[in-house]
């Protein structure tokens, strides 16, 4: 275990490139069907199943506050669906983002095919913030 505040470069000015900021704090590709499974990630100790199509990915090491920014894509299980990943959307209230991990759901926001929410086999999130 290695434990420091900050790195530099042997100059002692900039930090090394994996820790700069704008690099990915985390990342996660989840398979949210079935027993839900982390198939690869970065600071992401695990992901929790609420229910169908609603998740919440907890980092290892903790963000140092709450606006960070959440990129994600899932695959589209059924065309007919038109599935939408989100995270914060206007169900949601802004205690889904927290130092420790968010909440993602998947939606299907077209009630004609079925509304409500729905797993989807390939879920990414990348995480950037300070």
């Amino acid at each position: 275990t290695l434990k420091v505040n900050t790195i530099q470069n042997i100059g002692g000015t900039d930090l090394l490139a994996p820790f700069q900021s704008g690099s990915a704090k985390a990342w996660v590709n989840f398979d949210g069907t079935g027993t839900v499974a982390i198939k690869d990630s970065f600071n992401v100790t695990s992901i929790t199943d609420n229910g169908s199509g609603d998740y919440f990915v907890t980092f290892t090491n903790a963000m140092s506050d709450k606006n960070y920014a959440v990129v994600l894509g899932h695959n589209h299980q059924d065309s007919n669906t038109r599935q939408v990943g989100t995270t914060g959307n206007p169900t949601h209230t802004d205690s889904d983002y927290i130092t420790t991990g968010f909440r993602v759901t998947i939606e299907r926001p077209d009630t004609s095919f079925g509304g409500g929410r729905s797993n989807s086999n390939r879920i990414c999130a990348a995480v950037f913030g300070d």
